[in-house]
């Protein structure tokens, strides 16, 4: 991408300072795990969040994952979730996945797909840190399907990815 994908612009701002913009709205503390080019990434970061670096961000997602969720209060009674790579979801996106639920996941989808933020229960946090190097949290999702709130959403940012320069390129093509 020939930049760090959290310093990608989008609507004004950084892909990180959108999401931290979004996230900060509505939850407290917004935690950002850094790993590859964690100084650039910070120095290039506007809004206040907290930050912390994975060390061992070489060993996969799962491993950040992992790092931020040992960052979480201890009072913090669920985790909203998402990767940087999705700064396109809808604020009312996120008021959905937010609103009260007795279900311990709730996941947005958008034309069928699965996609982010994701919101967790408390209860689901040792699981997650639970998951092997190999693992994914896909796997703790997937166990937990049927106690799953799927919210079907019309937000195609639930599911927009930006995983290279032509998927860049659809973004900022598409905003409206």
């Amino acid at each position: 991408m020939g930049t760090p994908k959290p310093l990608l612009a989008y609507r004004g701002e950084t892909f990180l300072d959108r999401l931290i913009g979004l996230f900060g709205a509505r939850c407290s503390p917004v935690i950002v795990v850094l790993g590859a080019a964690a100084e650039q990434i910070r120095a290039g970061v506007v809004r206040p969040a907290t930050f912390v670096v994975n060390g061992d961000y070489a060993l996969g997602q799962s491993s950040s994952m992992q790092c931020g969720l040992r960052a979480v209060p201890a009072g913090a009674s669920a985790v909203l979730f998402t990767l940087a790579d999705h700064p396109a979801v809808a604020p009312e996106t996120l008021d959905a996945v937010l609103a009260p639920s007795a279900a311990p996941l709730c996941v947005p989808r958008y034309q069928g797909k699965r996609g982010h933020p994701i919101r967790f229960s408390r209860s689901l946090i040792a699981e997650f840190l639970a998951l092997p190097p190999s693992g994914a949290a896909r796997d703790v999702v997937r166990a937990h399907a049927r106690e799953t709130a799927f919210l079907d959403l019309d937000d195609p940012g639930i599911v927009t990815d930006v995983d290279d320069p032509e998927a860049y390129r659809h973004l900022l093509e598409a905003r409206g």
